[in-house]
């Protein structure tokens, strides 16, 4: 008996195709499609062929969504498949991946922040009381892990570079446009205070790119922490470089967290009681009901360099002692 012949890439793809094809013509009702998607999601670790299973995921979704869509496969020319599982911050830098080609007239940018693992990349800019926020998501987050599910369960559909994503809260001066990056990356792009917010979520999710990762580099970074204690994010921000703040956060067991913040503006220190801090005299204010306890030193620089948490005024003190100080901050961007 002859053995059976292998098939050929381009005959899997024409196989493949006139599946979805059939698939699309027998259009089958929501319920099923949304059933589809979620044995799909569920058998991803069994690691079903790549090919197969991104076909099968976007020929679903293309139905629910009532509009052709063109199949996107891992054998696109000039495109590489992330790696499964790879997020875009895998390293311990805070990394922003995704920019804007596009912006409204009169907006400019005044905040920016990352962290390591599934931390969020968050970009704002501002004009006036009007809002625009890009921000990026990780599917290993198991709030963002079904996302593709709630926008295939949505009828407010909308396909941004050739993948469906979903508006929400659309009230004609705001809106919230969500979509899939790519098999690992939810992005929102969240409008406020705009005029015809919905076109302009759209047009500016059409010019958002990614492959080009900026730093989030402030003034500081956080040296040794307690035990227990790791870092979270870097949060940089202000409406010009002379106002421009850093303040970078580290999280713990049971929702303990500690926050560094170095900055133009002096902290409240009603109460407060000496304490060196750095080789000279800082300020200790101790815990509050609502309020952790703070310990503050003026810097040489003339700004201020706060650590706060919910923790002993010693180690406050270690952390701001530890903290690296950078005489150079990228701050030209803000309000740019």
């Amino acid at each position: 008996m002859t053995p059976p012949r292998e098939l050929s890439e381009h005959e899997i793809e024409t196989l493949l195709r006139e599946s979805l094809d059939h698939l699309a013509a027998s259009a089958p009702d929501s319920n099923e499609v949304r059933n589809a998607l979620a044995r799909a999601v569920q058998e991803r670790p069994r690691r079903r062929p790549r090919l197969a299973l991104a076909g099968a995921i976007a020929a679903v979704v293309a139905i629910v969504a009532g509009i052709p869509l063109v199949t996107r496969t891992v054998m696109d020319s000039g495109e590489q498949a992330a790696a499964p599982g790879t997020t875009a911050s895998t390293s311990d830098k805070p990394v922003l991946q995704y920019a804007p080609g596009w912006l409204p007239d009169g907006f400019a940018e005044q905040y920016r922040a990352a962290g390591p693992g599934i931390v969020p990349q968050v970009r704002r800019w501002t004009a006036g009381p009007s809002e625009i926020v890009l921000s990026a998501y990780s599917t290993d987050d198991p709030e963002w892990s079904q996302t593709a599910l709630r926008i295939a369960a949505l009828r407010d559909q909308v396909v941004v570079h050739g993948r469906v994503g979903m508006v929400t809260g659309d009230t004609g001066a705001a809106a919230l446009l969500t979509w899939m990056a790519d098999d690992h990356h939810v992005l929102t792009a969240k409008i406020a205070g705009v005029p015809e917010a919905r076109r302009v979520a759209q047009r500016f999710a059409d010019s958002v790119s990614g492959g080009k990762s900026v730093l989030v580099r402030g003034e500081a970074r956080l040296g040794p922490l307690p035990a227990g204690l790791r870092e979270q994010s870097t949060v940089v921000q202000g409406t010009e470089p002379a106002t421009g703040s850093t303040e970078l956060t580290a999280a713990g067991p049971a929702g303990t967290v500690l926050r560094v913040g170095v900055g133009p503006g002096s902290p409240g220190l009603g109460g407060s009681t000496p304490v060196t801090v750095r080789g000279t005299e800082g300020r200790y204010v101790p815990q509050r009901e609502r309020d952790d306890a703070l310990v503050a030193v003026r810097l040489p620089s003339g700004r201020w360099l706060t650590v706060s948490g919910r923790q002993p005024r010693e180690t406050l003190t270690a952390v701001a002692d530890a903290v690296v100080l950078d005489p150079a901050p990228d701050y030209h961007w803000l309000g740019s």
